[in-house]
């Protein structure tokens, strides 16, 4: 019964205890089988983002999140997990950047759902159906199908996992950050082996780092982005921490260093300013601060991902397919395909 662990968590900020990996696992499986009341599972977010979750706890939500999910074969590409509550103040650069990527050879996986607590920002779904793109309406089958042409694969995230369907309605209720807000964006479709995951505050790096070990990723990056996000800043330097086979060392990344800090513009972000902005960029038509983003979040992930040998290397690549018009060309595909399927 969960009410016996929650007993355990729920001792207050000097009682309470970290559950052990298997304590941790049934209470994972009883929350993500529906097998516990409304109030107990609410009850035990609430104290488990009191006491905060240990590694062993995050890891447990990830693995019972992963049996409940469609997960496809081994695409040896990256999978970008930003945060499921979206975007309210900058702008989404991961999506113009994932269509570099793809244009580079890297496939790439992103996934995400209708906003959430406690940011309820704009998200990528919001800008798919800004693009006339309907993610709910196509089958698993047809995006793999469309991520085979591409390399570009885009996860409903709650239709590919269904309990975070089925955990909505009290995660919206209680309008907080949960365990969940972490091992949902680990349930890795794509079986990837390198991880992009963004943080909010840095005080989690170390647990994040381990967890990622832990989870047999190959190389990630933990970063203290955008609003938590995946996305490196262009108008300061980022703190990351980087993951290479089990070492783990602080990564501060500086703009300044590849010669592309500016600072973008204040605007107000809708849905259709963010995919106006995504579509410019990818046409070599954007503001410079977006641009210059996307270049240095596409060169970080190619090396990232064992495709260069450095950062400036990736810049180079990544900027002359942009005015080669590659990733253009490849979004419109894609979009054309996502869009008539």
């Amino acid at each position: 019964m969960l009410a016996n662990l929650l007993k355990e968590v729920g001792r207050g900020k000097r009682g309470a205890r970290d559950l052990s990996g298997d304590e941790a696992r049934q209470a994972a499986e009883l929350i993500i089988g529906g097998k516990a009341t409304a109030a107990q599972i609410g009850a035990f977010l609430i104290a488990e983002r009191i006491k905060m979750e240990s590694v062993d706890e995050l890891e447990a939500f990830v693995h019972v999140l992963r049996e409940h999910a469609c997960r496809s074969g081994n695409r040896e590409g990256i999978d970008c997990a930003g945060p499921y509550d979206g975007r309210k103040k900058t702008f989404f650069a991961t999506i113009a950047t994932s269509f570099v990527l793809g244009a580079a050879g890297l496939p790439v996986t992103l996934h995400g759902t209708a906003s959430l607590p406690p940011k309820w920002g704009v998200t990528q779904r919001d800008i798919w159906t800004a693009a006339g793109i309907d993610t709910d309406r196509l089958h698993e089958d047809d995006l793999l199908r469309i991520a085979g042409e591409t390399g570009i694969l885009y996860v409903p995230s709650e239709r590919w996992c269904p309990p975070l369907q089925q955990l909505e309605s009290i995660r919206k209720e209680l309008g907080m950050r949960t365990v969940l807000n972490t091992a949902e964006k680990l349930v890795d479709y794509s079986h990837s082996p390198y991880l992009l995951f963004g943080v909010f505050h840095n005080t989690v790096f170390e647990r994040i780092a381990e967890l990622a070990n832990r989870l047999g990723y190959k190389r990630a990056l933990i970063v203290q982005g955008m609003e938590g996000s995946e996305d490196l800043f262009i108008e300061r330097p980022t703190r990351t921490y980087y993951v290479d086979r089990g070492e783990a060392r602080l990564q501060v990344i500086d703009p300044d260093s590849y010669g592309l800090e500016i600072t973008p513009p204040e605007l107000e972000w809708t849905p259709a300013l963010q995919l106006e902005t995504t579509e410019a960029v990818l046409r070599g038509e954007g503001h410079l601060a977006f641009v210059h983003g996307v270049l240095l979040n596409a060169a970080v992930r190619l090396h990232l991902a064992e495709k260069t040998n450095s950062i400036e290397e990736g810049l180079y690549i990544c900027k002359a397919l942009l005015d080669e018009g590659a990733p253009w060309q490849l979004y419109r595909k894609w979009k054309e395909l996502m869009r008539k399927t």
